[in-house]
């Protein structure tokens, strides 16, 4: 059977030779691969179309089918396109594994109009109740990332006032919003925001966003990120973004195991573009014994569904969930992040 990451690598390949606009729809649908809740090849043996789908117009169709109907030679992908999960598969993993999937009590990394989401804190809560969870760490960008509206000092404490707000509004549907960022890290491990207003917030995530095509060994970067006392979470900490950017390199074994000793968590983030941390990395996170923390990098309610990229990734690695902050309560996650600011005080 043809999978859907053969079809994405199939059409990603087919754009590298295709002119405008063709190599555009090509690669719009290679990406989008990731997301079609359906393998292909079931719906070729069931003779339905594949417009269905999203990013297949008629000719796109056509080119599958031809695919399908000669049974291609499967190349391995490209580097900058390995070892991303589908959501088919996603789903896949589900039906075998049904109880974890569901016993995830939040989400620890999203956007909203206060940076560059398309909802409000309420609308995100309001997503995140009717999928049953306890909590979800609202991480809007900090001001160093202008191009993503990334906020200052000021704009974060009022975020905090709304913050409040909701909670109030979603107390009885059982919901907590937490008061987080997403800081921008300088190549030094350095945040972009004041450590006071920092400390106000129930969660940091640090996130690296420049530098992030150097070659050379980047490990004494993330030592330093981890060192930062007002880091809980290290976000997407490779920097790879699909068939755009293959990330930076490190001793990854090393930083895992930093951050073990300071018990502090890495992230999985289920953006289908990022998936950071991968398999791999999270099967030597594992053998660390650090923490892992999920988010998906929402920027709408409709992809907290990502969140099933990230589970099936972690039941692949076979991280246990009791090393997933996703699965702790919401006063045992609060207890946690205390610890470890208690702890870098």
């Amino acid at each position: 059977m043809i999978t859907n990451v053969e079809i994405a690598e199939m059409l990603a390949r087919e754009a590298e030779h295709a002119k405008q606009p063709l190599q555009r729809a090509l690669r719009r649908a290679a990406r989008r691969a990731f997301l079609w809740p359906d393998e292909v090849f079931d719906l070729y043996q069931k003779g339905e179309s594949l417009t269905q789908l999203s990013g297949i117009g008629p000719y796109l169709n056509g080119v599958i089918l031809r695919w399908l109907s000669k049974d291609p030679e499967i190349a391995e992908p490209d580097e900058l396109r390995q070892d991303f999960l589908t959501l088919a598969a996603a789903h896949a993993i589900r039906q075998k594994q049904r109880t974890v999937f569901e016993a995830v009590n939040g989400d620890l990394q999203m956007h909203t109009t206060w940076s560059d989401g398309s909802a409000s804190i309420q609308e995100m809560a309001e997503a995140a109740a009717v999928r049953g969870y306890s909590y979800i760490a609202i991480t809007d960008h900090a001001k160093g990332l202008k191009i993503a509206g990334g906020i200052d000092e000021n704009q974060l404490a009022r975020q905090s006032e709304e913050i409040a707000e909701v909670n109030r509004a979603m107390r009885d549907r059982g919901l907590h919003v937490l008061r987080s960022v997403e800081l921008n890290l300088s190549p030094d491990g350095q945040g972009d925001m004041d450590e006071k207003s920092l400390g106000r917030l129930d969660l940091v995530l640090g996130c690296f966003h420049s530098a992030l095509r150097r070659k050379e060994d980047q490990t004494e970067r993330y030592m330093a990120a981890l060192r930062n006392p007002s880091i809980h979470i290290l976000g997407h900490p490779r920097g790879r973004i699909y068939n755009f950017r293959l990330g930076l390199k490190a001793d990854w074994q090393k930083i895992f195991a930093l951050a073990a000793q300071l018990d502090k968590a890495v992230e999985v983030d289920c953006y289908p573009d990022r998936q950071d941390l991968n398999v791999d990395l999270l099967r030597l996170a594992k053998q660390e014994g650090c923490w892992i923390s999920i988010g998906t990098d929402s920027h709408g309610p409709s992809q907290l569904a990502f969140m099933d990229l990230g589970i099936a990734a972690i039941s692949l690695a076979g991280i246990k969930p009791e090393r997933i902050l996703n699965f702790l309560s919401l006063h045992q996650l609060q207890n946690w992040a205390r610890r470890r600011r208690t702890r870098a005080a």
